[in-house]
């Protein structure tokens, strides 16, 4: 039995003040590692014209902590069973700030990529672990799912602060700030999670399985690099066969998980009925919300004209009504609505806000953020409860596993919702862009301002006007495809979920606090 200054949490006892408290803790971590993942959108510059990175060197500084946080995830939540969720979080916090400070006073480019990597490494230990340890402190159904869904509201609304944070603190700062921020919570993390958080780890997980990392690395990381270059990139020989390869390495991965004698991801995880679907509509509310981000982001920008800043602060605006849709799904729930109804009425309400921004114009900003504001709050409501019911399914010492594969599920998502969607906005806004126009014009928005700016009046104007009328429309049809496949999500919730109710876990008892 693991050391530890706190009382053991016993299955379905009410957590109290220092429970919450904890969980209060725990929502640094979550928050910082999120912001990470959009926390450069304006610092790059910056970096660039101090750093002189080549352009190789620039794409690694911006993706490589994507890349290793979510190739890690798995592996990290297997630690986490074995070590235990508490120990690997602390590790995790400060090898996280460490970095930061190697980040912020980075002097060279590699410096700088090897901080990001190690970055992406701590945030891999801090994500599953913190989902975890809320499984671990919150053992009553109604209290878990309150914690669960301010769990995935800050974890939304981390990515949508961390290109607010980076526009202000670059504009006043030195690119270095958007690193520091991070110090004072993992160091506030680091004090405080002795006392307050409990220690829990699977009492007999099995020899830890090596030859699975590599397996798993090589199943994850070639479809997420490959996923994430077409948008921008196109469907190059080099991206297919990233996609291509990934999948044959993943399916080495499942085998050895059913036929090693200790697998770092337990199959028996999958007969719990809520745990597989809740895997797969995770995927799929994570397709929703980064697939409408890659457009309105630079529909703000582009499209009407903002700043950066000025599109990251009108960004915020969406952030309103999402701070309310977990709270509202968690509420019904509770009152005895099936879960199955919350989490279609979800996927069809972020399909509306696919359906709004379908016929939002080259000049309509408000219908854009409302539009936004609707989709993600859908989406929100669906992601609070689908982890609720996954987490609730797995038993308390498999935490660690069963949330990192929930966050990866939400990675391969969010990239394939990027490439899909990506793709159809691109396919579309080439086909509006006319044959006689320079060749800038016809890869992306911003190739064809670039080059209107260089053309003389009425001939710069009307190419602006026509490229921004290309990429609405390129949204439109991206919007109509994302709202059909969210519609697809409602009916697939409502014939998986209906009648399904977390089951209370009496291996809880097992787990060592």
């Amino acid at each position: 039995m693991a050391n530890s200054p706190n009382p053991p949490t016993t299955p379905n006892s009410r957590a109290g003040r220092r429970e919450w408290t904890a969980l209060g803790v725990l929502m640094l971590p979550l928050l910082l590692v999120s912001m990470d993942v959009s926390v450069l959108y304006f610092a790059i510059p910056a970096i660039s014209a101090d750093l002189e990175p080549s352009g190789t060197q620039q794409l690694w500084i911006f993706d490589i902590y994507a890349f290793v946080l979510a190739g890690l995830l798995m592996t990290m939540g297997s630690v986490g069973d074995r070590v235990g969720y508490r120990r690997l979080l602390l590790i995790g916090a400060a090898a996280f700030g460490t970095a930061s400070l190697i980040a912020a006073y980075a002097d060279s480019a590699e410096t700088l990529i090897a901080a990001r990597a190690v970055l992406g490494i701590g945030g891999a230990t801090l994500m599953p672990s913190t989902m975890a340890l809320l499984r671990t402190m919150f053992t009553d159904p109604g209290q878990r799912a309150k914690a669960i869904g301010l769990w995935s509201g800050v974890m939304t609304a981390g990515v949508a602060l961390g290109s607010v944070l980076s526009g202000v603190l670059v504009q006043y700062f030195w690119w270095g700030s958007v690193f520091l921020v991070n110090l004072p919570a993992m160091a506030l993390l680091l004090v405080l999670g002795p006392f307050l958080l409990p220690e829990s780890k699977n009492p007999a997980p099995g020899r830890f399985d090596w030859p699975s990392v590599p397996l798993s690395l090589a199943g994850v990381l070639p479809v997420i690099y490959g996923l994430k270059e077409i948008p921008s990139e196109g469907w190059h020989a080099q991206y297919v066969v990233s996609i291509t390869v990934g999948p044959l390495f993943a399916a080495l991965f499942v085998h050895r998980q059913r036929t090693t004698a200790s697998p770092m991801i337990d199959p028996t995880l999958f007969r719990a009925r809520g745990f597989a679907p809740s895997v797969v509509l995770n995927l799929l509310s994570a397709f929703g919300m980064m697939g409408s981000a890659l457009f309105t982001t630079q529909y703000l920008q582009s499209v009407l004209g903002k700043s950066p800043m000025e599109a990251a602060l009108w960004a915020l605006l969406p952030s309103v009504p999402i701070g309310m849709a977990a709270p509202l799904a968690t509420t019904l729930v509770q009152k005895g609505v099936d879960r199955a109804y919350v989490v279609t009425s979800g996927f069809a309400l972020a399909a509306c806000g696919y359906g709004m921004l379908a016929v939002t114009g080259t000049d309509s900003l408000w219908p854009a953020l409302a539009a936004a504001g609707v989709l993600a709050s859908g989406i929100v409501m669906v992601m609070s409860q689908i982890m609720d019911l996954a987490m609730g399914s797995a038993p308390v010492e498999k935490a660690g596993v069963a949330s990192s594969l929930m966050e990866t599920s939400a990675e391969f998502g969010g990239a394939l919702g990027m490439a899909v969607l990506g793709s159809i906005g691109t396919a579309i806004y080439r086909h509006g862009i006319p044959a006689s126009a320079p060749a800038p014009a016809h890869e992306t928005l911003g190739g064809a301002l670039a080059v209107a700016r260089q053309l003389p009046g009425h001939t710069g104007d009307a190419l602006t006007a026509t490229a921004r009328q290309a990429f609405t429309d390129g949204m439109h049809g991206a919007a109509i495809a994302g709202a059909v496949l969210l519609l697809g999500a409602a009916f697939a919730a409502a014939r998986t979920l209906r009648g399904l109710r977390v089951p209370v876990q009496e291996c809880g008892e097992k787990a060592s606090v």
